[in-house]
């Protein structure tokens, strides 16, 4: 389908932009070194509105006003100068928001979505163990339905927004019991923060996203109310998977914006650095470089944009579009960009010669920041998979 963005959509582009250079850019490259997570500018951005794109008015959220689209232009702007604010909001909207708000109950959503949407608090989603992820069926954690409660007892890793000082909620996948045919039955468990039993470990001491909050998590009985099963039982996993396919159009988002920071960077360098009494622009081993790096923009962003405005229509409840059509664009959109990004990332660097290798320069921090780009929300060998099955292939 054909797609471009709106007037409403660039002119809002330049609105997060303003904020993104003037209250984000300055102080990334700190973030980064101290390992800070800047929670006071996180609810800036929910002053924004930035959290509320894709929910409804009366939580608090854009309504009609804001859409899918916009939401992927927020996460390019920010990530296009810090990653690691790039992640915390792709994260804390379709891991934390969105769960919520497509499976809880009007209680669960009057009780937690308000100022989640604010961005005045986030939330966190659990998946990943030790040994289980992708692979469902090894989670160990478990909860136990006793006397109204759930007990859970377990651990989580790789949880983004989980231990952060305005975290208010994690929710986690766990066992509930065993189907007939002896798989698990996964259910998803909302935990608050600061539940007892519920330990937030040492955060990561991670590659990149310094800046983001991330940690892994232990429940030791940790007990939270029956009311507290989000969505149906049995259907945990199943939901967690749902919320997928818009997370990998968003990552792609993210990816974009570090593939125009690249593109920005080498522009502005290969201009002023000169060699031999010229800039090195000039010299084609650099143009060719950053030639490639427009093709690597043009095409990630025609994809990203493309699956976002599917997803737009898909809510809009278009007859034309199916949603495998949309989940195929979403593997290609998230396996295509991330792919680019950590190209981009090591073309700039070495654009920049020696200074691309140091820390002071941003491309290193884009170059360390790029790598889980490929990772998290399905790798890149579980995109191919998914487009190989959307192909008709049987893989396994």
């Amino acid at each position: 389908m054909e797609f471009e963005l709106s007037r409403e959509h660039e002119e809002f582009r330049q609105s997060v932009r303003e904020f993104a250079e003037a209250q984000i850019a300055p102080h990334a490259a700190q973030w980064d070194r101290e390992h800070h997570f800047p929670a006071d500018v996180v609810q800036q951005m929910g002053k924004l509105g930035l959290f509320g794109l894709t929910a409804p008015e009366e939580y608090g959220g854009a309504g009609e006003d804001g859409d899918f689209t916009s939401l992927c232009v927020a996460i390019e702007e920010i990530g296009r100068v810090d990653q690691s604010m790039g992640i915390t909001l792709e994260a804390a909207v379709g891991l934390g928001i969105n769960p919520v708000l497509t499976f809880g109950t009007e209680e669960q959503k009057q009780t937690w979505l308000p100022d989640l949407v604010a961005g005045q608090r986030l939330a966190g989603f659990g998946l990943t163990e030790p040994g289980a992820g992708s692979d469902a069926g090894a989670t160990r954690t478990r909860a136990e339905l006793v006397d109204g409660e759930w007990v859970v007892d377990g651990a989580k890793q790789f949880i983004t927004n989980s231990g952060s000082e305005i975290t208010s909620l994690v929710t986690v996948t766990a066992r509930t019991g065993e189907r007939a045919d002896g798989r698990p039955e996964l259910s998803a468990i909302m935990i608050p923060a600061g539940t007892p039993g519920l330990t937030v470990e040492k955060a990561y001491d991670k590659l990149g996203w310094h800046a983001s909050d991330t940690h892994p998590l232990s429940f030791a009985d940790c007990r939270v109310p029956e009311s507290h099963l989000l969505g149906e039982r049995g259907r945990g996993y199943a939901q967690f998977l749902a919320t997928l396919d818009d997370g990998r159009v968003a990552i792609a988002a993210l990816a974009v914006g570090c593939i125009q920071a690249c593109l920005d960077l080498s522009l502005q360098y290969a201009g002023e650095r000169q060699t031999f009494g010229v800039p090195i622009g000039r010299k084609q081993g650099v143009a060719f470089q950053i030639a490639d790096l427009q093709v690597m923009l043009s095409a990630s962003r025609a994809l990203t944009y493309q699956a976002a405005a599917m997803k737009d229509a898909l809510d809009r409840g278009s007859s034309s579009l199916s949603t495998a059509a949309f989940k195929q664009a979403a593997a290609v959109a998230k396996l295509y960009t991330t792919e680019s990004a950590v190209t981009a990332t090591r073309i700039a660097t070495q654009v920049f010669g020696g200074y691309g290798f140091m820390e002071e320069y941003p491309v290193a921090r884009f170059y360390r920041d790029a790598k889980v780009l490929e990772i998290g929300e399905g790798t890149s060998e579980v995109q191919r998979m998914l487009i190989a099955r959307g192909l008709g292939l049987p893989v396994e």
